[in-house]
């Protein structure tokens, strides 16, 4: 949770400015201008403020939001270079989304929500704006989510669980089959694999060709049929030919 520090108990480094506002004013002589500075500081350890001062110049606006920037420092929860969890800010019409990233992914995020993050001490994380696109908004939208934030010890704290280190968190085991069983299972799937390889390299079955002739594994057309190599009878075998038929009588005659 986050909460407030004293300028006294932390390093500040230098000042970040994140955005000077003109205005003018019309009057009897001319124009007056007035400048509004937003300015963030941080020790990229966790500790961030945001401050806002208006001047007639930009030296004295940006050294009154520095003050006020140092007066409001709180140090909010991280998780190592990220952040814990997924947190939503808001702040009048601007929306802010932040979501923890792995290591190497770096900072995605605007110029404004970047200050911020980067102030401090996040170098992992991505981030989404909606709905208006205004600096101070956004600014504070991105402050209104890291409040947002818990850590692991205060989550389990609440929940009245023991708070144990990741180190020394017990590991569970996958509930289901023993080593034994796992590696009996393993060995079955082994042989079964082995024996459909053997199988598959003695010869499958045969394809047809493009001739349409049955071909076997290594390519040579399979013999033909018993009835189709059978040679055909000649006329003069065949028991029904005609001219046997006409013989027939006259053979008979002449014994």
């Amino acid at each position: 949770m986050a909460h407030r520090v004293s300028i006294r108990d932390v390093e500040i480094g230098e000042e970040k400015v994140v955005r000077v506002n003109r205005t003018a004013a019309v009057v009897k002589g001319g124009r007056r201008f007035g400048f509004t500075a937003i300015v963030i500081i941080g020790d990229r350890r966790g500790t961030i403020g945001l401050g806002q001062g208006k001047a007639r110049e930009v030296p004295n606006s940006i050294e009154k939001a520095k003050r006020d920037a140092q007066k409001n420092l709180i140090r909010y929860p991280l998780r190592g270079d990220t952040i814990p969890h997924q947190v939503l800010g808001r702040f009048r019409s601007s929306r802010v989304l932040l979501r923890p990233a792995a290591p190497g992914t770096g900072i995605k995020a605007g110029a404004t929500v970047r200050a911020v993050v980067e102030e401090l001490g996040i170098r992992n994380i991505l981030t989404k704006a909606m709905g208006s696109r205004n600096p101070v908004n956004l600014a504070k939208a991105t402050l209104d989510g890291l409040s947002q934030l818990r850590s692991k010890e205060e989550v389990f704290t609440l929940r009245g669980l023991p708070v144990l280190p990741d180190r020394d968190r017990p590991k569970l085991e996958p509930t289901g089959l023993d080593k034994e069983e796992r590696a009996r299972r393993g060995k079955e799937r082994e042989r079964g694999r082995g024996g459909r390889a053997e199988r598959g390299g003695r010869g499958g079955r045969g394809r047809r060709g493009r001739g349409g002739d049955d071909e076997g594994a290594d390519g040579a057309p399979e013999a033909a049929s018993a009835p189709e190599a059978e040679a055909p009878q000649s006329a003069a075998d065949s028991p029904d030919s005609p001219d046997q038929s006409a013989q027939g009588p006259q053979s008979e005659a002449k014994e």
